[in-house]
């Protein structure tokens, strides 16, 4: 996608959240947008997932090393995204799908605003690390009742929590 495209989109997109003749949602489901400036635009509900939400194909938007800082994404469908590199900081992600999508584990993600769907979701990935540490094993396991929350449980395994392993292991 080339910057005029993008910039007609975001256009139609802020028509759309405005309610106003000529509006439509973004639909940036598979764009390249790695490095992109985002800073600030308001994206929230729009896709920016991959094609096929019925997992025939995960490869969402290409959002690595994109600036999405201060964005609004709230209730954006980042299903599969690449946000690998990605600057969140500031950026709102209350009520985003971010199911198959790469999370960046950086200073760029520290302050990003997430619901508890989000939250439970990350905790649940950290209760499913394995470290042989046992502090973190008692991290882990104080968690764990909360980290069943995830809205994927059933099919990822519920996390016993008395001793922490999962049925999976």
């Amino acid at each position: 996608m080339n910057k005029n495209e993008l910039i007609k989109v975001l256009k139609d997109h802020k028509k759309w959240l405005n309610d106003e003749d000529g509006g439509i949602r973004a639909d940036l489901s598979g764009a390249n947008l790695s490095g992109a400036n985002l800073c600030g635009v308001n994206l929230s509900g729009a896709d920016l997932s991959g094609s096929d939400l019925n997992g025939a194909d995960l490869s969402g938007s290409d959002l690595s090393g994109a600036n999405l800082s201060g964005s609004d994404l709230n209730g954006a469908n980042l299903r599969g995204a690449d946000l690998s590199g990605s600057d969140l900081s500031g950026a709102d992600l209350r009520g985003s799908d971010i199911d198959f999508s790469c999370w960046p584990l950086w200073c760029g993600s520290l302050g990003v605003k997430i619901d508890k769907k989000i939250f439970t979701q990350l905790i649940y990935h950290v209760c499913r690390a394995v470290c042989d540490d046992e502090e973190c094993k008692n991290i882990q396991a104080s968690l764990a009742k909360f980290a069943n929350g995830f809205h994927r449980v059933v099919e990822c395994g519920k996390i016993k929590e008395a001793n922490h392993e999962t049925p999976n292991d």
